[in-house]
This record gives structure tokens, C-alpha cells and sequence, in this order.
């Protein structure tokens, strides 16, 4: 990264915004926006898989100026990658609560050496001024469609990271950003053992093969996917619900279905149908459109997936890459266009989360998919599909 000013492109909105206050003098503005911002602090793998070890709040002396500062970084300005040095997450509120107080009068370093670097005084007073911006300001965004200036935009990786752009909405995280952490060392490693039951290597790469073969994103309903698609092919049209609902009810009783059954594949079929038609009339899909397979659901969090793997260093960045790459593929394979894959992987997010309440899942899919499809600045208007 270049540190002169005069080419510097900053990588994302935080650290224009940040350079723009920066030059402008402008401290309340940094500071509002610092109290946004999640900040992350390099330190050895060691101290942080060390139980109880707290913040690394340690200050270090600038050998050019003599002052103690504790170094921090906004999500664009992560230090590359290293098997052993991680990135910690952390708040301006956080740092408040927890900074330490000693003979070394520390600032606070926000991205030191860099164009956007911001030094922040950190004595009682000030940190409760850091307190007071952090709880006016409602804590990090969330729903923003950003990109890493720096990161890949064109080409196969590109593409592949695209497919994981629903959930860096969601997160507001850049779509195209693969490096150091994705939400911070101890959360990517506590989000991979919580919720994909994931600590080593080795489940790792079981949990990744099992999302290449999309066997995660809602079983019966693929089968009763397949089963429209199987019929339409037939019939030369996409079928009626009813059409749908007696082929598969008929095929279920040929091979001696029990009651239950029956009825769980029929609230299956009405379900979809049901969202489907929601989907169309909020423009989601077309007037003849249908989503056969769901299987972007699994491909786009593959994406997550892998740079949780890569934050929490149970894999490597060419690992990363090429799994990623895999995701691209299996993609293109799978769905004619961004849009199309985009309405599958909305599909697949409401049947599990939404509940057929059309509430807050289904509002959010829905602007996912808008933003994706619609928005300038988004990669399905940039990236080739194929």
C-alpha cells in the first residue's frame, strides 16, 4: 500500500470518510465515526487463544516521536495475513471501558502509518467522550452494500466472492475483502464452533465438502424442487402448485408413504408456492420465473464459510481461494445469471428463517436481492456471470 497521499485510493467508505475528516481538522466527525466503526487489534494467536487474556491494550513508543500510542485498525486497513498474528475485535466503547491507565499516557492510533492514520487522546475525560459517541451512535451499520477498493473485481475469484455477497450485506462487510479476519479472531473461531460445530482443520474441510454438495440448504424441499423440474420438463411449462403438489403426492403414495409424510411434503410444496408468488410480486422473480434448486444458499455461504476458515487460520489464503473458486463454479453450474441465483439463494434464506411470516427474514432477503441486482455499485452489475 502506497502512503503518500497524492494516488492513495482508500480501501472502503470508513477510511475515505476518515481521511476526508482527517484533513478537514474536523474532530467531532472522526470521532462519530470512529464510535461506528469496528476496530481491530493485532496480536499473537497465542494471547488470544489464551483464556481470560482480555484485550492486548498494550502501548508501544514511536521511536521518531517518543509518545505511546496502542495501535488499532478499521476493517479496510487489516495487516495481511500471518499464521500467528491475529486480528481482535473490538469498540471505541470497548476501548473505553477497558483502556489501561499507568504512567505511559497512551493515544489511541487508528490505522498508524496510513494516509487515514488518526490519533485520538485517550486521558479519562476523552474516553468518556469515546463512551458518550458510542452510545449516540447506534454502533456499526448494517445492511450496506461496500467494496474493498483493493480487492478483486474482475475475474474468477471475483465472481466467486460475489456469491457470498447476500451475507456481506447483511454484515455490512466488504464483498470482496479476503484477508486477515472477517468479524475478528474471536468471533470467526466462536461463530465456527457455535454454529457449524467446526474447531479443527479436519472438520473444516469436512463442514466446506458438505456445502460443495449443497446438502445443508433444505433437504426436502430440493427434492421437491426437483421433482417440479422433472415436470415441467414434461410438460413443456412450469406447472400449476396444484399440478406440482398431486405429482409429487401421487409418487409419494406409489412408494407407500405414511400420512405424515404426505402432509409434510404437501405444507412443503404450498410453502414454496406461497413464496414464489410473493417473490413475483415483489419483482424478485419474473412473471414466468421459478427457482429450481437452492443450492446458492450453500454456495453462498461458502464464502462466509471460508473467511471465517481464514481468520480463525484453520486454513490458508491459497486454500481459501481455490474453495472459493470451487464456489464460483459450482455456481455457474448450477444457475443461468446473477439474478437467478440471487432469487434462489433469497428462496432458501426465508424457507429457513422466515417462518411464512413475510416479516423481518423475508423484508431483509427481499433488500438483499435488491441492492444485488439493482445497485450500481453491486458485482452483479459489474461482474460477468459467466
Amino acid at each position: 500500500m502506497t502512503t503518500g497521499t497524492t494516488h492513495w485510493i482508500p480501501p472502503t467508505l470508513t477510511e475515505r470518510l476518515l481521511y476526508e475528516a482527517k484533513t478537514a481538522g474536523d474532530r467531532e466527525a472522526r470521532l462519530a465515526l470512529l464510535s461506528r466503526a469496528t476496530l481491530f487489534l493485532p496480536v499473537a494467536r497465542l494471547h488470544a487463544d489464551t483464556p481470560g487474556a482480555g484485550l492486548p491494550l498494550v502501548p508501544a513508543k514511536d521511536p521518531q516521536t517518543g509518545k505511546w500510542s496502542i495501535a488499532a485498525f478499521t476493517a479496510g486497513m487489516l495487516p495481511p495475513w500471518h499464521p500467528e498474528w491475529v486480528c481482535q475485535a473490538t469498540t471505541l466503547a470497548e476501548l473505553a471501558r477497558h483502556w489501561p491507565d499507568g504512567r505511559k499516557k497512551a493515544s489511541l492510533a487508528v490505522n498508524p502509518g496510513t494516509p487515514c492514520e488518526i490519533g485520538v487522546e485517550a486521558g479519562p475525560r476523552h474516553r468518556a467522550a469515546w463512551a458518550k459517541a458510542a452510545a449516540e451512535s447506534g454502533g456499526p451499520p448494517r445492511g450496506l452494500l461496500l467494496t474493498h477498493a483493493h480487492g478483486p473485481a474482475q475475474g474468477a475469484l471475483a465472481h466467486g466472492l460475489a456469491c457470498g455477497a447476500h451475507l456481506s450485506v447483511h454484515n455490512s462487510v466488504p464483498w470482496n475483502q479476503l484477508g486477515s479476519t472477517l468479524f475478528g479472531y474471536a468471533s470467526d473461531v466462536g461463530t465456527l464452533r457455535g454454529t457449524w460445530r467446526v474447531t479443527n482443520r479436519g472438520q473444516y474441510r469436512d463442514k466446506l465438502e458438505t456445502l460443495f454438495r449443497a446438502r445443508l440448504c433444505g433437504l426436502e424441499e430440493s427434492a421437491a424442487l426437483r421433482a417440479r423440474t422433472v415436470l415441467a420438463a414434461r410438460l413443456g411449462r412450469t406447472p400449476t402448485t396444484g399440478e406440482w403438489l398431486d405429482t409429487v403426492l401421487a409418487s409419494l403414495t406409489e412408494r407407500g408413504a405414511d400420512e405424515a409424510t404426505l402432509k409434510e411434503l404437501t405444507d412443503t410444496v404450498t410453502r414454496i408456492g406461497r413464496y414464489e408468488a410473493r417473490f413475483r410480486a415483489d419483482g424478485v422473480l419474473g412473471p414466468d420465473e421459478r427457482v429450481d434448486s437452492l443450492a446458492a444458499f450453500d454456495y453462498g455461504r461458502v464464502v462466509s464459510f471460508v473467511r471465517m476458515g481464514l481468520g480463525a487460520r484453520l486454513c490458508e489464503p491459497h486454500e481459501a481461494e481455490e474453495a472459493i473458486l470451487t464456489a464460483g463454479r459450482l455456481s455457474r453450474e448450477a444457475y443461468p445469471s446473477w439474478e437467478a441465483f440471487s432469487a434462489a439463494y433469497a428462496l432458501a434464506r426465508v424457507i429457513a428463517f422466515d417462518e411464512d411470516g413475510f416479516g423481518r427474514v423475508y423484508q431483509e432477503s427481499v433488500g438483499q436481492h435488491r441492492i444485488l441486482t439493482q445497485d450500481p455499485a453491486s458485482p452483479y452489475r459489474s461482474v460477468p456471470w459467466k
